[in-house]
Order: structure tokens, then sequence, then C-alpha cells
């Protein structure tokens, strides 16, 4: 059978416990995000987003990923927030780190070698380790928001890269587990 798997992006989860901590955190903040708020479920820290794939190339891309060395899991601190492209035209809000920065682009340099050697076209942005809290339409001046707000310090440990299928609806878009990759050091996850 030959035919699209979808839209599709590798990505490090979050934990539940990381997604409670962080609802918590944000509790007070969030109702006052402007645009679209992207709901804890969907929250996510975004290594390659693919764009629609091939059933080929899907393929490959699982064995280039399987077999690729992505290092040992890792901790993050989420701590400061900030906008895209910045904060007086904002279309982005997100939460970015306070420590751990460079093991996720570390980690994000392995997934482009990877996704590269499964014959993806190059990223043309570079990587931006970041969650994203909320999408702005049209763009909006948030610096005065982003100085009211204070960080949030949250730990979280990345062990795995998980291959997503993202379904586009009118309620905004779902999200669905496709593959788990994990680092070194730690045991195959339960899909799911």
């Amino acid at each position: 059978m030959v035919g699209a798997i979808g839209r599709l992006f590798l990505a490090a989860d979050l934990s539940a416990e990381t997604r409670r901590a962080l609802v918590a955190k944000l509790a007070g903040w969030r109702d006052r995000m402007p645009g679209r708020v992207v709901p804890p479920p969907n929250w996510h820290l975004t290594l390659r987003f693919l764009g629609d794939v091939a059933e080929l190339d899907f393929d490959k891309l699982v064995h280039r990923m399987s077999t690729a060395d992505l290092g040992t899991a890792f901790s993050i601190t989420f701590g400061t927030f900030g906008a895209f492209p910045r904060a007086e035209r904002a279309t982005v809000l997100w939460l970015g780190m306070k420590r751990g920065e460079e093991q996720l682009n570390q980690l994000a340099r392995s997934v482009e070698e990877a996704v590269d050697n499964a014959g993806f076209p190059a990223e043309d942005r570079p990587f931006r380790a970041h969650l994203t809290l909320s999408r702005i339409r049209p763009p909006q001046d948030v610096s005065r928001i982003l100085a009211r707000v204070d960080g949030v310090e949250v730990k979280h440990r990345v062990d795995a890269v998980t291959l997503f299928r993202s379904h586009l609806g009118r309620g905004g878009a779902t999200y669905e587990r496709l593959e788990d990759f994990p680092l070194q050091g730690v045991g195959p996850k339960a899909k799911g």
C-alpha cells in the first residue's frame, strides 16, 4: 500500500507529572494569555517538523531514528517566558529553558542528522528550544504582559524522542503518538 501517512513531527513529549506541575505554576496566568492557548495535552518540545510524509519516507524515517545515536537521557528546567518573532509583534508566546537548553540543542542536531539521513530536506530555520503556550493571530505587542509575569521553575526529564502525527480540525490540532525512540539508558516506553 502506497499512500500518505500524514503531517508528522518529532518532539520530546512531556510527562503527566510535568504537565500537572506546569498547569499549577501557570494557573492564573493561562487565562490571561492572548491568542489561542495551547491545551496542556498538546504541550511538547518540537525538535523537527516534517510536514506531510509518504509511507515510503515514513519507513525510512523510522529506521533512521531507530538506529540514530540520540545521546543519553537528561533533565531540563523550564524558566522564562518569551515571544516569537519578538515581544512587540508576537505570534507565539513560549516558555523557555533555565537549564538543559544545550542538551536539547544537541538532541535536535542528532534528530536533524537522522532526518537528513532518511532523505528529508534540511530544516530552513534554526532550532530554538521552547514550549509553545499560545498562538496569536494577528500579531500583538506582548511586552507589557511579559514584563509582569514571573518565570516558572519546573523540572522535566527528557528520555525519548516521539514521532507524532498531527490531525488538524475545527477545535484545533490533536496529536497521535506513532513511535517512541528512547535515549540511551532508558528502556522501551509503552505506547499511549
